[in-house]
């Protein structure tokens, strides 16, 4: 059955694009030139476009995604069925040109997921179709195509084919939830994917890579819509970081909010030299803390785009774009950072009068504080979907970083076992931001 299984996984255009590339000779050097200083994930992955993965303009909130979801499930309960998949010994780093046993066990992991045609032998030399399998696995998971197998990927490897199943059937509920008309442009924010997609008319119109909620501080699953732009925002620190994160980072370093260009406001909206607080206590509870506007240091970069919740999450900028490049993108305090955001920015502004590209970087070399409200609120889905399936049969998977998918805390080292209760329908219900009072956003009014 598993044979059937590479068979029909074989036919996948993108993947004999990749070992075409090879047999023709795909240069390696000009890959490796598309890993320079540029940080940001789009650039590494669009660098050599025959050893990589063509990204799907279908939507992840999609008939058609729900359908190939629906297929693929098929198609793991046979690999189950036939005994799964064997594990990938997690030693040495595995790369271009190194051999043994552990080659070997790779190549047939590769070929029991249909990441690497079985042509390509059973040799324990790790050989440039090998390298291919392993970035034509790691697109699929989420992690950096760079073709070598170390403790990411290893883990991905060795997660289980049963447990994959039970992935794909838990977010098939999930993507059913969403097969109603979600407009004909929206905005969906995949959390565990760290990933935005405009769409439009079907289509997805653009993507971004996305830093999102820490384990400890999550976004929020919601439907909600966008309905203005800060640009140049102030950034006013959320209370409950007040304590958690700057009281403890004023007693290492004093200059730390002068440095940062952030100041402190009393009550009556005088501002307040750090001196006058006693770090030591938690006296700082009690005053504002507002940060210049500047891409440069400021905490949302230079935009900012609100979305109505109860939650005081938005989505911004970011001055780190390096974050960007990194497989672990769990970095916010349950806000969403897009990468690419101008480009995000002007497709939300596409339909608001005098707001066209060359107005918005207008706005944005200004430094002021500038705010477009937009002419027709976007819908914006914040969802958590771990695993699903591309109308091409491209099956992607990703971490269950939240621990939502019903299994156990080491699920993701291929031992976890799922929980009796997988589905807790409520906590994973939407929650519409129109049936709930919205709380003040963590930001100030324009001045």
């Amino acid at each position: 059955m598993a044979k059937d299984h590479r068979n029909v996984s074989l036919r996948q255009p993108a993947i004999a694009a990749i070992l075409t590339g090879l047999c023709l000779g795909a240069s390696l050097p000009a890959l490796a030139a598309g890993y320079s200083d540029q940080a940001e994930w789009a650039q590494r992955y669009d660098a050599a476009p025959r050893l990589a993965v063509t990204r799907s303009n279908t939507p992840v909130l999609s008939q058609q995604t729900l359908a190939a979801t629906e297929q693929a499930i098929e198609t793991y309960r046979q690999i189950v069925a036939s005994g799964g998949w064997n594990m990938v010994p997690a030693s040495n780093v595995l790369k271009l040109g190194v051999s043994g046993p552990s080659v070997v066990a790779l190549r047939k992991r590769l070929v029991a997921s249909g990441d690497l045609d079985a042509s390509a032998g059973a040799s324990p030399v790790f050989d440039s179709f090998v390298e291919a399998g392993v970035k034509h696995f790691q697109a699929r998971h989420g992690l950096l195509e760079t073709g070598l197998v170390s403790k990411d990927t290893f883990a991905a490897l060795n997660a289980t084919a049963d447990l994959r199943l039970h992935q794909l059937e838990i977010n098939l509920i999930r993507l059913r939830s969403y097969s109603g008309n979600l407009g004909e442009r929206f905005v969906m924010a995949n959390i565990p994917a760290m990933a935005v997609e405009t769409v439009e008319n079907g289509a997805v119109a653009t993507h971004h890579a996305a830093g999102v909620g820490k384990i400890d501080r999550q976004s929020p699953v919601m439907m909600t819509k966008a309905t203005d732009i800060n640009f140049n925002p102030f950034w006013t620190m959320p209370p409950s970081l007040i304590k958690k994160d700057l009281i403890p980072r004023m007693q290492k370093n004093p200059d730390y909010l002068t440095e940062h260009k952030i100041r402190i406001f009393d009550k009556d909206n005088q501002e307040v030299p750090p001196s006058q607080i006693d770090w030591t206590t938690n006296q700082a509870t009690n005053y504002r803390y507002r940060q210049d506007p500047g891409g440069d240091i400021n905490s949302l970069g230079v935009v900012r785009i609100n979305i109505s919740n109860p939650y005081g999450v938005y989505m911004h900028d970011t001055p780190e774009k390096g974050v960007f490049g990194d497989d672990f993108r769990f970095v916010s305090s349950g806000c969403i950072r897009v990468q690419n955001v101008r480009d995000y920015v002007a497709w939300l502004l596409k339909d608001t009068p005098g707001w066209d590209r060359e107005h918005i970087d207008e706005a944005i070399r200004s430094g002021q504080r500038i705010d477009a409200k937009l002419a027709t609120p976007v819908p914006v889905y914040w969802v958590y979907i771990t695993a699903w399936s591309t109308p091409e049969g491209l099956i992607q998977f990703r971490d269950d970083i939240y621990q939502r998918d019903g299994f156990g805390p080491t699920a993701s080292s291929g031992v976890g076992a799922p929980l009796e209760q997988a589905i807790q329908p409520d906590s994973e219900r939407p929650i519409s931001a129109a049936s709930a009072r919205p709380l003040p956003m963590n930001d100030d009014e324009q001045q």
